[in-house]
């Protein structure tokens, strides 16, 4: 069988093309962060539906990657893009003038079409490179799009303390108009198969349901992203009701978590072609699940300390890094013509899987709990990525590697 890197591929955008578009959906959903309760005093309602704003952009996320994926492999990648990104400067051009909460929230929805970013990056840069080397890519994409949840809730505090939320959205829209030139002018079709029909490509699910490397590496991703996920449902509630932090404090320590996260995607883009993806999601486990046994071990032997949950929490960010984009590269390259739905049906079970564990994670605790019951979501979370990694790991020596993971 001929190895992928030999089959002429079309040409790769350059990568800031993709970052900018990924990291639009990103920005999206953290920047307005701090305007939570200011948008609940503007609006004269409750912070439960105000926290609406953020969990319906989550579920409309989830549920449009299994609808982008398919239409981008039947329409191609750079139509669907772009026609996402002009619904969701749609929808953030409307929220500027909405006069109640629940026209907010149907603007919302239209902003989570910037979930084509995220979907789309993954598929086209399956369509332009090998396996391993679209771990390394995605490693650096994801790398640059951390920037975006690590600046944008301090940038946007400052704006809504300066400005009102509504410029949190200006902000936004800017950034997305930029996105959106830059993909105009520099994407390229890379989809040079287009499957016949949506309906043909909705018929692919079942072909990929039944593919058990679809499932170790769709498994690995929602468990290792779970954990993730887990800490912001938990996070919050343990900074300052247990170690008595500050917001603006919970927001610095939170900045050690996107910094692991960039050294780890930094690691994965350098190695991923060197050492294979399931060497790296091995390791990214191994790392995740250690941070947080340390972190178990602090807060029993009674150091309660923001630096009990931060620090281990690093070893979070760093191994979600080393992690998530090999599980990504792995999810898109086991059926290459289907790299669009298998992006959207896998991102969709990453998120939703993820937003579960954040509930669970938050019904766990309370004020006489202490932060355990959080550290061993994180720890279970992360030892099941972890058996989903050694299960794939099986396939392929059962099965043998994926076509262009030679190092495997």
């Amino acid at each position: 069988m001929m190895s992928d890197r030999r089959i002429e591929r079309p040409r790769s955008p350059h990568i800031v093309t993709l970052v900018m578009a990924t990291a639009t959906g990103a920005l999206a959903m953290n920047v307005f962060l701090p305007s939570l309760p200011s948008i609940a005093r503007h609006f004269e309602t409750d912070n439960a539906v105000a926290q609406l704003v953020v969990s319906l952009y989550l579920a409309a996320t989830a549920g449009l990657q299994l609808l982008i994926g398919p239409a981008s492999d039947r329409y191609g990648r750079r139509p669907v893009m772009l026609s996402c990104l002009v619904v969701f400067l749609i929808g953030t051009v409307a929220s500027l003038f909405v006069t109640t909460i629940e026209l907010l929230l149907a603007c919302r929805v239209l902003q989570a079409f910037a979930a084509a970013g995220m979907v789309l990056s993954r598929a086209i840069i399956r369509d332009t490179v090998g396996t391993d080397e679209a771990a390394s890519k995605i490693g650096y994409v994801t790398m640059g799009m951390a920037l975006v949840p690590m600046i944008g809730p301090v940038i946007g505090g400052f704006l809504d303390e300066w400005y009102g939320w509504q410029s949190t959205f200006v902000l936004t829209l800017v950034f997305g108009l930029t996105a959106f030139t830059i993909v105009y002018l520099d994407l390229n079709e890379t989809n040079h198969a287009p499957t016949p029909s949506m309906l043909a490509q909705f018929r692919s699910y079942p072909e990929l349901a039944t593919s058990r490397r679809f499932w170790a590496y769709t498994m690995t991703a929602a468990f290792t992203s779970g954990a993730f996920f887990a800490f912001l449902g938990g996070g919050p509630y343990v900074s300052t009701e247990i170690l008595g932090l500050k917001p603006s404090g919970y927001g610095l320590y939170f900045m050690l978590i996107s910094l692991g996260y960039m050294g780890g995607n930094f690691i994965s883009a350098r190695f991923a072609r060197r050492f294979g993806i399931n060497r790296m999601m091995l390791a990214g486990n191994v790392i995740v699940a250690t941070g947080m046994i340390v972190s178990l071990l602090l807060f029993s032997s009674g150091f309660v300390h923001a630096l009990s949950l931060f620090g281990p929490a690093m070893l979070l960010g760093f191994g979600n890094g080393m992690t998530l984009p090999s599980a990504n590269a792995g999810i898109v390259s086991v059926r290459p013509h289907l790299a669009g739905s298998a992006s959207g049906l896998g991102g969709a079970m990453q998120i939703g899987g993820g937003a579960a564990l954040s509930v669970i994670a938050g019904l766990l605790l309370s004020p006489d709990s202490g932060a355990q019951p959080l550290i061993l979501v994180m720890l279970v979370s992360s030892c099941l990525a972890l058996c989903a990694t050694l299960y794939g790991m099986h396939i392929d020596r059962t099965e043998g590697p994926l076509p262009g993971s030679d190092t495997d």
